[in-house]
């Protein structure tokens, strides 16, 4: 019973995901026919509010990749991907403005973005090691303390998703006020951005949804080794 149930919550947890996915794409690559008012390429909008908000040592580079854009605040660097860089578009605005809301968040210490920072390295180490000790612990019997030490790594994943949905509902803000504040774009096409914007965060929500679905399958198929031996 738990073994198929546990097939049921991957499934829940795959659609959650496509639809997450498919909503984002349809929303950018709507607003990404849109040019905006101002011809300000996505390269541009970020120069524009870092400039504005005196972070004048973060770089700006353009992906060759159609996808990709991130802040690397090791390098203090935003890297867009080729169109958001190179198109005046209502997408690359937004999508620009959102990764400088994460400079901005970097610069000013913001908490909620260094606690996730500092999660990333046993992250990394329990997302690794997480299923081989659930694995080791059903080979030895079900030994339930290794089972429950590998659940509890593997949910360090979902406890990093969890910390991004603040850091990133957050930058979309300060990236809506930023547009908004230095005049950027029309209202109509803020309005734009905020649907873009929204959509992508939604992808966050749904990755985490999905975890805590995994973390639930793993609970039900491993987690009562008592009553599969029985």
């Amino acid at each position: 019973m738990y073994y198929y149930a546990s097939y049921g919550l991957v499934i829940i947890g795959l659609i959650i995901c496509l639809c997450a996915s498919a909503n984002v794409k349809h929303s950018m690559k709507k607003y990404a026919k849109i040019p905006n008012s101002t011809g300000l390429t996505g390269a541009e909008v970020a120069r524009r509010i870092l400039n504005n908000e005196g972070l004048y040592n973060v770089q700006i580079e353009c992906l060759m990749e159609a996808e990709g854009d991130h802040y690397d605040p090791q390098c203090n660097t935003v890297r867009l991907s080729f169109d958001n860089f190179n198109k005046a578009t209502v997408t690359a605005a937004g999508v620009a403005a959102h990764e400088c809301g994460h400079a901005i968040q970097h610069a000013k210490g913001y908490a909620p973005l260094n606690f996730r920072t500092s999660l990333v390295p046993v992250v990394n180490i329990g997302s690794q090691l997480g299923f081989p000790i659930i694995l080791l612990g059903v080979i030895l019997s079900y030994n339930q303390t290794l089972i429950q030490i590998g659940i509890w790594a593997f949910s360090l994943t979902l406890i990093f998703q969890l910390a991004t949905l603040p850091v990133e509902f957050n930058a979309s803000t300060r990236a809506i006020e930023k547009l908004s504040q230095y005049g950027l774009v029309s209202t109509e096409e803020n309005n734009g951005c905020r649907k873009v914007l929204f959509a992508a965060a939604l992808t966050y929500v749904a990755a985490a949804a999905a975890s805590a679905l995994q973390v639930l399958r793993l609970i039900l198929i491993y987690g009562g080794g008592g009553r599969r031996r029985k």
